[in-house]
């Protein structure tokens, strides 16, 4: 239950983090919130990427809805992929790996570094 509680945490803080700060708030909502969570190393990676790829994708989905799938149709033509809808899936793996690694850093921090519960 923590793990789905670590999820929601991440998104929430990560959408309002975002809306202020830089793109790679996420990483910092997401390595704050495995260490506090206590999550396994694999856990906090799973929490993690799974907020990452969840929030990244439908703030995507949301902005391109939104324009008219003009800009995605644009940036994949920019980096050369098949179709507006392999760009979303691009982005959201990158948010996805990015809150998947600072996950895992979290909580190898709290496992390592700090003392036990």
């Amino acid at each position: 239950m923590r793990l789905v509680y670590c999820i929601l945490t991440t998104i929430v803080f990560s959408f309002l983090a975002e809306q202020v700060f830089a793109w790679w708030s996420l990483a910092v909502i997401s390595f704050l919130s495995a260490a506090l969570f206590y999550l396994s190393p694999a856990r906090g990676f799973l929490s993690g990427f799974l907020s990452g790829l969840i929030l990244w994708l439908s703030v995507s989905l949301y902005a391109d809805i939104a324009n008219g799938h003009i800009l995605s149709t644009r940036m994949a033509a920019l980096f050369h992929l098949p179709g507006a809808t392999s760009f979303l899936v691009v982005a959201a793996l990158v948010g996805a790996l990015v809150g998947g690694f600072a996950g895992w850093s979290g909580a190898l921090v709290r496992k390592y570094m700090l003392p036990a519960r």
